[in-house]
């Protein structure tokens, strides 16, 4: 007769994988009872069960099984030193012990009173109950060989007791953990690299731990996107990176900030990428901010940054969308050194590169109107194409004057600004005055005290102000 316990979630899982005395659970807890029988139908259908929701296959829970009743035997019947081995059937329920001994010789062992020779002799004591000479046993079995295991049956017991069922406990455990460990690191090892989609299920000092399904995995704090909030039981998305099998169990760590990310973003939504005719060539980012990727093509007939881009920017901007809005540009890779640190710097026009081979520098001049974009803001997007490229470059205005530079050096603080000339502009009046017959006499300003070329002169003064205004605002936001 079984006694009946009330146990949540799935009764049949709960209380069928039970085995002289012990009861295990899905959280690995053994529940002492005290039966003898087998209730072989649930204890299939729970190895089943097991199987389909754990990933746990049958046969490491029916060897687990054993180990255990091995365990529980030596302790409850057996001597100090025996081997024991245990077989179990589960679609009979049998069940059969035996004590395995070791083939050895003198060669191998010291016999009882025998005192070892010096500090080369390694022989083990022989212990009769572990050991078995190779005369005995090739009377047993002719063709015995050194170091072969013979077993001998032992008396099946079918009542182990109380005692037996707590040293079994954690024997059973420890085998279960370990098969549900192997069986997530084969699972997941292989995805390492690749996009996982799971839930928010708690939040630990700024680490978000989420729950993949068969696993928790782990998004450290430095893995996210600077910014981002999440919610408990919100949908994320992430890069697998790696899996750690620890003392502890196996952790899985998540990235949303490694380059690997956008990659497999791109991946998903451009099906040249998955193809492999576009190959991304490099990838920098500021995560949360912005991001460059250089993209190559092995088909000319395909324009590897119109693929990535998408009709009216439909791809590019599904991937924008999930890293929270950072901003990427999409460049093409070029073999040429000068014309790939000039795609590197867009959205900005080069008018001129000149490299220097030596000092691995690239001197990059830009027209005014385009320093900002070459620059960035807080020098952003020279920085990123200096990492992308592997080139140190320096921004140079037209005039000539350097206004940035990736190795830290310092800018000029003035720099030419272009103005009318006020000479040239005053000899044009003087032509125009004549043409109107006003040769020598005053012209008709509505004010008879106001000398038209000084009025002239203030509007060049106050035109020269406001474009040294401009250029000061334009360093301080660049500052900033």
């Amino acid at each position: 007769r079984i006694k009946c316990l009330y146990l949540p979630h799935s009764f049949r899982l709960w209380r069928a994988l039970f085995l002289n005395g012990l009861l295990i659970s899905n959280n690995y807890q053994l529940i002492p009872t005290y039966m003898a029988l087998f209730d072989l139908k649930s204890l299939n259908s729970a190895l089943e069960e097991l199987q389909a929701e754990r990933g746990i296959s049958r046969e490491s829970v029916v060897d687990a099984l054993a180990t255990a009743l091995a365990a529980a035997y030596r302790r409850e019947y057996g001597k100090r030193g025996q081997i024991i081995r245990a077989t179990f059937n589960p679609t009979t329920g049998d069940m059969e012990f035996r004590q395995a001994k070791i083939v050895v010789d003198k060669t191998l062992v010291r016999q009882e009173g025998e005192e070892s020779t010096g500090d080369d002799d390694h022989r083990s004591r022989f212990n009769p109950e572990q050991h078995i000479m190779i005369e005995d046993a090739r009377r047993i079995k002719k063709d015995s060989q050194l170091d072969e295991e013979i077993s001998f049956p032992l008396e099946t017991q079918e009542d182990f007791g109380r005692i037996a069922a707590q040293a079994a406990k954690q024997v059973i455990m420890q085998k279960v953990r370990e098969a549900e460990r192997t069986s997530i690191i084969q699972e997941y090892g292989q995805r390492e690299g690749d996009i996982v989609v799971g839930h928010v299920q708690r939040f630990e000092r700024g680490n978000l731990f989420v729950d993949l399904g068969r696993a928790t995995a782990i998004l450290p704090y430095d893995e996210q996107i600077p910014g981002e909030r999440y919610r408990q039981g919100e949908r994320v998305r992430a890069l697998l990176l790696r899996v750690d099998e620890g003392v502890r169990g196996t952790f899985i760590r998540l990235s949303r900030s490694h380059p690997r990310f956008l990659t497999k973003l791109f991946e998903a939504e451009v099906p040249e990428m998955a193809s492999g005719i576009v190959e991304v060539k490099g990838i920098v980012r500021e995560p949360g901010s912005r991001a460059k990727i250089a993209v190559f093509s092995k088909d000319d007939h395909i324009d590897p940054v119109g693929a990535l881009v998408g009709q009216r920017g439909v791809r590019v901007a599904v991937v924008t969308s999930e890293l929270g809005g950072e901003k990427i540009d999409v460049v093409e890779w070029s073999e040429k050194a000068e014309e790939f640190v000039k795609e590197s710097l867009k959205p900005a026009q080069v008018l001129a590169i000149e490299l220097n081979e030596e000092e691995n520098r690239a001197v990059v001049q830009v027209a005014e109107d385009q320093q900002s974009l070459a620059i960035g803001r807080g020098g952003q997007n020279v920085r990123l194409a200096a990492r992308l490229t592997g080139w140190k470059i320096d921004i140079r205005s037209t005039g000539g004057e350097q206004i940035a530079a990736t190795d830290g050096t310092e800018a000029p603080k003035t720099q030419d600004t272009q103005v009318e000339d006020i000479t040239q502009k005053e000899s044009g009046f003087e032509e125009t005055k004549k043409e109107m017959g006003a040769d020598d006499e005053a012209v008709d300003t509505g004010d008879k005290n106001i000398d038209p070329v000084a009025q002239d002169r203030d509007i060049a003064s106050e035109k020269v102000e406001e474009q040294q205004e401009e250029v000061v605002t334009d360093k301080e936001k660049d500052a900033e």
